[in-house]
């Protein structure tokens, strides 16, 4: 009753065990952060692999749970991948800024996204975009996540002459995901309970005996890891180092105000327009948006994502944000926070038993990133295609530059720049809305900071 109470688990139309699965399924899909942070900060001077880990873990739980009592909503969060990127090899890179200096970037970034989320600026950016382009942005994070799945799996590949290009069919990283997705589709029509978490763990194990018989060959140097996890206790205790706390450079911003202000800048811009556009599609995915295509309590799931970034701040590790791979565990069947708290659980319980966690190869949560991928894809069908220019256009530019460009907050600045500027040609700028004119403000100081090379 208590659980029922508090996260409204029947009214939602969910149980406490779908709930448990959707949380596990969540986090198998989205754990591959745990080995790959520490892989990219790792290395920095004044972090450590192993700091970056533990660091990592704590800030996605912390942040999940505060998701799941401040909102309700079965999104997880962790250190978002571009962001890490962006602090270790821009930031701590090419710009040579140090760790420390990063980290204060990110400290900042946070404060402002707070202020922002008691000033309900962030809410009123997920509820004011046009519901065209919300189904728009939901239909792009399905290509996203599908064109992410499938380069991990090395399904598609990069090719001088095309582009891209289809990955080897010999390899058995290719072949187990895509037997993984059928596997998926057959435990889906026959409605099995936790079907994407079955599709998860059998692909899995069907690796473990493609390894055992030699056809899978693991190849570190290369990037295949073996996927039978290593259970010693030097493997589990590798992994224990205290993260590195309040590791900040205050000093650094009064000589250096503005190039430190563009690398919060752009931690900024990168975080909200990623965490709106998660946030509408998961939501839109999960029908938690009300009869006006808003989110209820938009305003608490922001400030988890705020509260996270501070965390993860304190703690070492790059900006926390809301996960995409949440539409796994909202197909698996979640609707309500205590999906976010399974997740965040598993979150601490991977500390102990991290071998096990990292030995869970890409090509066996691929097949369930393109399941949620089809899944979100769906929601083209509520774009409006014969409706006014402007909602078609920006629907359209938010779909295809999201998976062709990378990036959610790309789809989204051009779907939002195209809309406003179409409304403005014919003749209908008083549909604009301020929070839409605040949004293009925003989109041109990152075009200017990006001609200029400084974002």
């Amino acid at each position: 009753m208590k659980l029922e109470k508090m996260f409204k688990i029947k009214e939602r139309g969910s149980s406490v065990k779908t709930e448990i699965i959707a949380g596990i399924t969540t986090f198998l899909a989205m754990s591959y952060i745990l080995a790959v942070n520490p892989s990219y900060l790792g290395n920095i001077p004044g972090a450590s692999p192993a700091g970056i880990f533990m660091a990592t873990a704590i800030s996605a739980a912390i942040a999940t749970l505060c998701m799941a009592f401040f909102a309700n909503y079965p999104v997880a969060l962790a250190s978002g991948m571009g962001l890490n990127a962006f602090f270790a090899f821009t930031v701590c890179g090419a710009m040579g800024y140090s760790y420390e200096v990063a980290l204060t970037a990110i400290l900042i970034e946070g404060i402002i996204f707070m202020i922002l989320s008691l000033f309900k600026f962030r809410e009123a950016l997920v509820n004011k975009i046009p519901n065209n382009l919300k189904f728009g942005i939901t239909a792009g994070i399905g290509l996203f996540i599908t064109i992410i799945a499938l380069i991990n799996a090395k399904i598609v590949i990069a090719d001088p002459a095309t582009t891209v290009a289809l990955g080897s069919l010999a390899s058995p990283g290719v072949v187990l995901a895509l037997v993984g997705l059928l596997i998926i589709g057959v435990l889906q029509h026959f409605k099995v309970p936790g079907g994407i978490l079955l599709g998860i763990i059998i692909t899995w194990v069907l690796g473990i005996v493609a390894e055992l018989v030699g056809w899978y060959v693991p190849d570190p140097a290369n990037g295949v890891y073996s996927v039978i996890p290593n259970l010693t206790w030097d493997a589990i205790k590798s992994n224990f180092a205290a993260p590195a706390l309040f590791k900040f450079d205050f000093g650094f911003i009064a000589k250096n105000f503005v190039p430190f202000a563009i690398v919060v800048f752009t931690f900024l811009y990168t975080d909200i327009f990623d965490t709106v556009g998660t946030l509408i599609g998961v939501a839109q995915k999960g029908d938690l948006l009300d009869e006006n295509g808003e989110l209820p309590q938009a305003s608490g799931a922001l400030m988890a994502d705020a509260v996270g970034t501070v965390v993860g701040a304190c703690l070492g590790t790059s900006t926390v944000t809301s996960y995409v791979e949440s539409s796994a565990g909202v197909a698996a069947g979640g609707k309500t926070g205590l999906t976010s708290v399974v997740t965040a659980l598993m979150f601490i319980v991977a500390i102990v038993f991290a071998p096990i966690f990292l030995a869970i190869p890409s090509f066996a949560t691929t097949p369930a990133m393109l399941y949620v991928g089809l899944l979100m894809l769906s929601a083209v069908k509520k774009v409006d295609f014969d409706g006014d220019a402007a909602d078609v256009i920006s629907a359209f530019l938010a779909i295809i530059m999201m998976p062709f460009t990378y990036s959610i907050a790309n789809g989204i600045m051009f779907g939002m720049l195209a809309w406003v500027i179409l409304k403005l040609a014919t003749g209908k700028a008083k549909d604009i809305n301020g929070i839409m004119w605040v949004s293009v403000a925003l989109f041109a100081i990152y075009i200017v900071l990006k001609v200029m090379g400084l974002a």
